[in-house]
């Protein structure tokens, strides 16, 4: 496996998982080599774009978990579907604006292969107190 490097898991379970064509990522939280970056919850009166190096940070890891059962020469052809966690204080309400950042993130990397369906989740938590937790579903 080579590419960018892969995230730390946190628990007992692997960054992602074949089946194959498929590339199932375990969620994933805005840590850089196992260390949380960035902390939730996310306020409902802060801008949204103040969030964007989590919602970036843990979007990568995610795309490097899919990189990493790669095999030599393959590629992801598309990202099927998208998962944004958001840990949100009571009154937020632009959840999908952060699930964009996400979208944003991948058509950098991707173009249009990196648009899929999408869910954006609020929840009260996320482990570790982060912001934002991103899983992907992709096709080689």
């Amino acid at each position: 496996m080579s590419g960018p490097p892969q995230p730390v898991p946190q628990g007992d379970y692997v960054p992602a998982r074949r089946h194959g064509t498929l590339i199932f990522t375990s969620g994933m939280t805005p840590r850089r080599d196992g260390v949380l970056l960035h902390h939730g919850p996310v306020r409902a009166d802060a801008p949204v774009d103040d969030y964007r190096d989590a919602v970036r940070l843990a979007c990568g890891n995610a795309l490097a978990a899919a990189h990493g059962m790669l095999a030599p020469g393959e590629s992801l052809a598309a990202i099927l579907s998208l998962t944004v966690y958001v840990a949100a204080e009571p009154g937020f309400t632009a959840h999908s604006r952060i699930a964009d950042l996400a979208s944003a993130y991948l058509r950098e990397e991707l173009g249009d292969a990196g648009i899929g369906s999408r869910a954006a989740v609020g929840v009260a938590s996320l482990p570790g107190n982060a912001p934002v937790e991103i899983q992907l579903v992709a096709a080689t």
